[in-house]
């Protein structure tokens, strides 16, 4: 009975997926330490996740990191593992930047919860499990087009759940304008659907915050209708 235990308890009407938590440490230990072996991860084939571009590597920022693009639209949360999407982040990195520091410039913008993204937990998961030489050469991660839930949830677990310093590497980026502060044009490919929803943004400042101004201008026509009904009460008057 002596044996130490810890309880973690997680928000479950945030969607957490709590598996990474419940691994026992001894566990862990005898598994193979699949990062310290990168031969056995050349011998996979992610060709098809290169086909996607859902990360690649661009140019650098204005302080010289190498950035790491992930577009998360294009991630098939549905159809790739959390074990394979680790093995291929881990491959990404070492083979097309295995030195010196790397950002990170994720884009959020029009990303579907159950279709695109993997979980914080799960990212929590890869980012522990990558040497601890590869977390310190990350320099800032780049959030673009951050949804409310996402700033939420965040801001309220992302001191437990990102740990290892990364949680304080988060920068929103609200606009693609605030962006070009850090990053010159050019150094990063942004795909036309996210710059579509920069200018709905752009037009629609309070979608930041979850709340869709009239889109149809409803108001104004209900408005309208309400002025002739009164201006035809008082013809018939």
């Amino acid at each position: 009975m002596d044996e130490d235990f810890s309880v973690v308890v997680l928000a479950s009407d945030l969607g957490i997926d709590a598996r990474p938590f419940l691994t026992r440490t001894d566990e862990v230990d005898e598994q193979e330490n699949w990062h310290d072996c990168p031969q056995y991860l050349g011998d996979e084939d992610f060709s098809d996740l290169d086909l996607l571009q859902f990360f690649t590597v661009q140019g650098l920022d204005k302080s010289g990191n190498r950035i790491f693009r992930i577009v998360g639209k294009y991630f098939p949360a549905r159809v790739v593992s959390a074990e394979r999407l680790k093995k291929y982040i881990f491959q990404k990195i070492c083979n097309e930047c295995p030195e010196g520091p790397f950002c990170l410039v994720y884009m959020h913008s029009t990303v579907q919860k159950d279709d695109n993204s993997p979980g914080i937990t799960i990212l929590r998961w890869i980012y522990e499990d990558l040497p601890s030489v590869i977390k310190d050469r990350l320099q800032v991660v780049y959030f673009i087009h951050p949804g409310l839930r996402s700033r939420l949830v965040i801001a309220t677990l992302g001191r437990l759940l990102l740990s290892g310093g990364l949680y304080w590497k988060i920068k929103y980026v609200s606009r693609l304008q605030y962006l070009w502060d850090e990053i010159k044009k050019g150094e990063v490919e942004i795909p036309d659907f996210v710059k579509n929803h920069d200018n709905v943004l752009e037009h629609r400042p309070l979608t930041d915050y979850g709340i869709e101004p009239d889109p149809f201008q409803l108001t104004e026509a209900q408005s309208s209708s309400f002025s002739l009904n009164r201006y035809e009460n008082r013809w018939v008057s």
